[in-house]
């Protein structure tokens, strides 16, 4: 157990750069994640065919990752979007309502009762989601991309846990990110149609962004968290993945200065998803201690 927690948030930390990284880098949000795909994807592929991490997989699980793989691209495009709409820090905020969305749908998924405590901590998160929205109107469309996002991720997380139950995670990532990529590359046409750029290669310095974000804060990133997924439910994962947000603010404050751009109810919004995660390890830390 303490094993798939230091995994998981050592997977956090490397996550909450995915952030700041989306704003140094100058592609639109769909061109961002297609890159991304495209290098997470061709390293997965050839790292973990050499090492012989992949598994045997029947057509059937194949085609089932790859629909959840659709649901993860469009987590991202909706992510980086919720950046471009607005900053770093809100579209990070609005990230954390995964919690709520999974407390409400995992046990939906799962066919068992819905946890009162988890749902309430969720619960938290939205009220801080809905303060920032109700009092800084200006941020409305990247909040409602973050929101979605989470929505989107939240599924992703519930649906992909019942396949690490018995694939390996780097099998089962490999999959799903293959078909984000492949579903991503057959709906891009469409995509540049409604949201044309001339920006459509990476210069230098986006390709070093790119493979960083690829390799570091995609490939073992998320092999680390399906490990953890493997020991944790996917609330547990997902409640703790709203430390990225505490990680990326902190981050997008000392880049980009986003502490001068935000008011006072961005930050009381951010105390009560900060209570929220308290709340939830001290539950974490009592559970562990019973069953001992």
């Amino acid at each position: 157990m303490k094993k798939s927690f230091i995994q998981l948030h050592v997977a956090v930390f490397l996550a909450g750069f995915t952030g700041p990284f989306g704003r140094l880098i100058n592609l639109n949000e769909g061109l961002l994640v297609w890159y991304r795909l495209l290098i997470t994807v061709s390293t997965m592929w050839l790292l973990y065919y050499f090492t012989k991490r992949l598994q045997p997989v029947g057509w059937r699980d194949i085609l089932k990752l790859s629909a959840v793989g659709l649901l993860s691209a469009l987590h991202w495009v909706s992510f980086y979007g919720s950046i471009k709409n607005s900053n770093v820090s809100v579209a990070l905020v609005c990230f954390s309502s995964v919690g709520f969305f999974t407390a409400l749908f995992e046990p939906v998924l799962g066919k068992k009762r819905i946890n009162r405590t988890e749902l309430f901590l969720g619960l938290l998160t939205i009220a801080g989601i809905y303060i920032i929205f109700h009092f800084d109107p200006k941020y409305k469309t990247g909040i409602m991309l973050g929101v979605l996002c989470a929505l989107l991720l939240s599924f992703s997380i519930i649906l992909l846990r019942g396949f690490i139950q018995r694939i390996n995670p780097e099998t089962a990532l490999t999959y799903q990110l293959s078909g984000a990529f492949m579903y991503l590359t057959l709906l891009m046409p469409v995509y540049l149609h409604y949201f044309p750029t001339d920006y459509l290669v990476p210069d230098l310095s986006d390709w070093i962004w790119l493979l960083i974000l690829g390799w570091f804060c995609s490939v073992l990133a998320f092999q680390l968290t399906g490990y953890s997924l493997k020991k944790l439910s996917a609330f547990t994962v997902n409640l703790n993945f709203n430390l990225e947000p505490v990680y990326g603010i902190i981050i997008a404050f000392i880049l980009f200065g986003e502490n001068k751009e935000l008011g006072w109810s961005f930050f009381t919004g951010l105390a009560l998803i900060a209570s929220s995660l308290i709340f939830h390890a001290i539950l974490l830390i009592r559970q562990e201690r019973r069953l001992k």
